[in-house]
């Protein structure tokens, strides 16, 4: 080869490793800029990744890279006699003139007007006296005396009730404050709560609650649909170096309209799916692209994997910048699937009808995309982000086709990432686990109040009644009825019972 053919090759080299790496810029600044951030990107490794791409993109030309965001329409502000229309008045105000107060029979009242405001009352803590008092036989004095037994409580012999357990375990897994953090606060609510007891006291929530934990695992398996992810935790753990912190992950479990099932594990490996969905499901498994849910399909014939079409459509999303006229096209033709999932949502057709609905209407547009895929892979260099996107939809393609063959799935696996968001919310606050053992019990109360939050039930009143009750409850006693998903507050119970009355 020639000096000149040399030189050739060389630039169409540089050429392609500077769009592949302006490419990869633009992504990341919409990730650090732009919305829908997914709950895995650290801002700081953004920032650091983006600037050493940056540096190579500068070396490899002088042009500089320009970054255009449109600025959102501003959003319409509710009136504050929206936002606090459903407050309680506990205070009254009427404010006469002065003239009226000096002569009040000279005037007559021919309206008034009328503003509020809004106050706040602070946590307080309080006590909650108990008398159990003793007697003995008049007649009788050889009978010992007699005294009513304790009441069944989650701290038996301890000073935390089932509302004091229920606000610290909400504190921290639904508002993500830290024990330290309402260590500091508790002093100002009358009496210091110290983080240890704290930590205790999760521990104990943990434990009264894991057998209603483990019957909404059972629920789920027990159906034929179940969506599933994974997000990473760190942990701190003893046996590390200078104690580091080790990698953990919180697998999910879930299904439209049911609970939300966390399950924590100290691996990513395929074989904690195998566990964690036991060898005895038999349904659809819907997911992203990880590996080990192909796997696990595989190798359980009664098990359908179907894959999640937002992530398929995110790569293209992510694409514009090189290709923008293709990937609209693309685009659009996802957005078509979309379109028709939205009417079917609105006239409520059942499972059985949408199969055949999606085999008809799904066929056109699914023939569409995979023949442009196929030649926008052809025109793309693999290390592309339009290659990329292409490489994708084509690999998973028998499992995002296969929807059409099912009535109860969803096209994405976007509920069960929404699930998982308050985790990520929350490490971010208390940054790790504190210990391996921890784990679990995290996420079983995040199963607990994630779940309520997609039922739209108060977290603390369920957290509250469910504590209450549990002491008293023997092992056959059933636990359906205090799952998320079928709990009801004391006054609907008492309603419901008086109704059946």
């Amino acid at each position: 080869m020639n000096d000149a053919a040399q030189l050739s090759a060389e630039n169409l080299a540089l050429k392609e490793e500077l769009a592949v790496l302006r490419a990869q810029i633009a992504w990341l600044k919409q990730q650090l800029f732009g919305g829908g951030q997914s709950e895995r990107l650290d801002r700081a490794q953004l920032l650091l990744k983006l600037g050493t791409l940056e540096a190579l993109a500068a070396t490899t030309a002088t042009r500089t890279v320009t970054y255009e965001r449109a600025r959102p329409a501003p959003e319409k502000r509710p009136v504050p006699a929206e936002t606090f229309a459903q407050l309680p008045v506990k205070e009254t105000i009427v404010i006469e003139p002065l003239e009226v107060q000096a002569e009040p029979a000279a005037y007559e009242q021919i309206g008034e007007e009328r503003t509020f405001e809004v106050d706040v009352t602070p946590p307080q803590l309080f006590k909650r006296q108990i008398i159990r008092p003793k007697y003995r036989h008049r007649q009788d004095r050889s009978l010992p005396p007699v005294v009513a037994p304790a009441l069944a409580r989650p701290v038996a012999g301890g000073y935390a009730s089932a509302g004091l357990l229920a606000w610290v375990a909400l504190s921290k897994y639904v508002d993500h404050l830290p024990l330290y953090r309402l260590e500091k606060m508790s002093a100002r609510w009358g009496a210091t709560l110290p983080r240890q007891t704290m930590a205790d006291w999760i521990r104990l929530t943990a434990d009264w609650l894991e057998p209603v934990y483990r019957q909404m695992h059972q629920e789920l398996l027990a159906g034929d649909y179940v969506q599933a992810d994974e997000t990473p935790v760190k942990c701190h753990d003893p046996d590390e170096k200078r104690g580091g912190t080790t990698q953990g992950w919180l697998w999910v479990l879930s299904r439209p309209g049911g609970d939300v099932v966390f399950d924590w594990r100290l691996s990513r490996r395929h074989g904690e799916l195998t566990t964690l969905l036991t060898d005895h499901y038999q349904g659809i498994l819907q997911s992203d692209g990880y590996e080990a849910y192909a796997g696990y399909a595989r190798t359980h014939p009664g098990v359908v994997w179907v894959a999640c079409w937002a992530h398929a459509r995110r790569k293209f999303f992510e694409a514009q910048a090189e290709s923008p006229k293709a990937v609209r096209v693309v685009l659009r033709l996802i957005a078509r699937l979309y379109r028709l999932e939205r009417q079917w949502d609105e006239a409520g057709v059942t499972p059985a009808d949408r199969r055949r609905l999606r085999a008809a209407g799904f066929a056109r547009t699914l023939a569409w995309l995979h023949a442009l895929a196929l030649r926008l892979r052809e025109r793309s260099r693999p290390r592309a982000l339009l290659g990329q996107a292409c490489h994708y939809l084509l690999a998973h393609w028998a499992p995002l086709t296969a929807h059409v063959r099912c009535g109860q799935t969803k096209l994405d696996n976007n509920l069960v990432e929404n699930a998982i968001r308050p985790s990520a919310i929350g490490k971010k606050n208390w940054l790790f686990i504190g210990h391996p053992d921890a784990g679990q019990r995290s996420a079983i109360l995040y199963s607990l109040v994630v779940s309520c939050q997609r039922h739209g039930k108060d977290p603390l009143a369920y957290l509250r009644d469910v504590l209450s009750r549990l002491p008293a409850m023997t092992n056959r006693d059933d636990l359906g009825a205090l799952t998320p998903a079928r709990w009801q507050p004391p006054v609907a119970r008492w309603a419901a019972g008086a109704v059946a009355a």
